[in-house]
């Protein structure tokens, strides 16, 4: 099925396309979402040099470097006879990951180094975890984090095909660790969205889209962010993002954040990409100024997923410098 027949066969609900409609160019948004999404891959360096890798598959395959991520290419066959880059040795060897490449751009905001203590708040299935580990050098500390026996199993497989030695994994819901008395150096909240910025490539999406399930996951988002910015240590670094486009689950919930304290302090994101500006104001609700500082992705932006960043800095009560 190509794509103008997937595009016809569509249907967006009224209210969905009534409030997409006010935040960006519907028709623009709409063509994107409803298009194939690029695969890419983010070389997993714990196994494997870039070098090594694209020397491994450039006879079959066209890479193409993503531009915020040092080991992010777009990967497409060079006779567009294959799509299933997961059969590859090399995937089942872990020396590559298969990462949406606006996924890559929490971890290297979060900017994890050698030997500190990192917690993965939401890890499953494990492409930021691995990530995290991998700019860590697998030394250190880090816990992953998830919520279900489900999402478990392809954590843990993921970080030991990727070879993760570095980690810990851990099952409960992320508020529980503020009973932790542990004191982190980032902390990544990936929180559980609606996934509107994924529609390419989960149409079920916008079958499942609804306000009051957006209103729901924004309450236990304003949870998960306030728990991570609770457990990192002074000077320390939390990034909360999603893969949702709706600003009552990014700038809403940043903005709850950085209201009530005010030593959690937002932080630019400057990145080789374009970026969308944020929203500031959303049914009749204003936001703070200092949001402008996150990140907001649309898919035309870039051709990606979209997707929503925001980092965030703990300073001692007094004023920072």
């Amino acid at each position: 099925m190509n794509q103008q027949s997937i595009q016809k066969q569509i249907t967006f609900k009224p209210k969905f396309i009534e409030r997409y409609s006010k935040l960006t160019d519907w028709e623009e948004f709409r063509q994107c979402s409803l298009s194939f999404l690029r695969r890419s891959i983010r070389v997993n360096t714990l196994k494997i040099t870039i070098k090594e890798l694209k020397e491994r598959l450039e006879n079959k395959w066209n890479l193409e470097q993503i531009p915020w991520c040092r080991e992010g290419f777009w990967i497409e066959h060079s006779k567009k006879e294959r799509r299933d880059i997961g059969n590859l040795i090399e995937h089942s060897l872990g020396y590559f990951y298969t990462q949406e490449a606006a996924s890559m751009i929490p971890p290297i905001v979060l900017n994890p180094k050698p030997n500190e203590v990192v917690l993965d708040m939401a890890a499953s299935p494990g492409s930021k975890t691995t990530q995290i580990a991998q700019y860590m050098q697998n030394t250190g500390i880090l816990i992953a984090n998830d919520y279900t026996i489900e999402r478990m199993k392809p954590l843990s497989i993921n970080l030991q095909r990727c070879g993760v030695t570095n980690s810990i994994i851990t099952l409960m819901e992320g508020q529980w660790f503020r009973k932790s008395g542990i004191e982190f150096d980032r902390v990544l909240v990936d929180a559980p969205c609606s996934g509107t910025g994924t529609i390419r490539k989960s149409l079920k999406t916008i079958g499942i889209w609804n306000p009051d399930m957006v209103r729901r996951l924004a309450i236990t988002q304003r949870q998960l962010i306030e728990t991570g910015f609770n457990l990192i240590k002074e000077g320390g670094t939390l990034v909360y993002s999603t893969c949702s486009l709706e600003p009552e689950e990014n700038e809403e919930v940043v903005n709850y954040l950085i209201n009530k304290y005010e030593n959690a302090k937002l932080e630019e994101i400057n990145l080789n990409l374009k970026k969308s500006p944020t929203i500031l104001e959303f049914e009749g609700k204003q936001y703070n100024e200092e949001i402008n500082k996150c990140l907001r992705i649309w898919p035309q932006d870039n051709d990606t997923e979209g997707f929503f960043v925001a980092k965030l800095r703990k300073y001692s009560t007094r004023t920072p410098k």
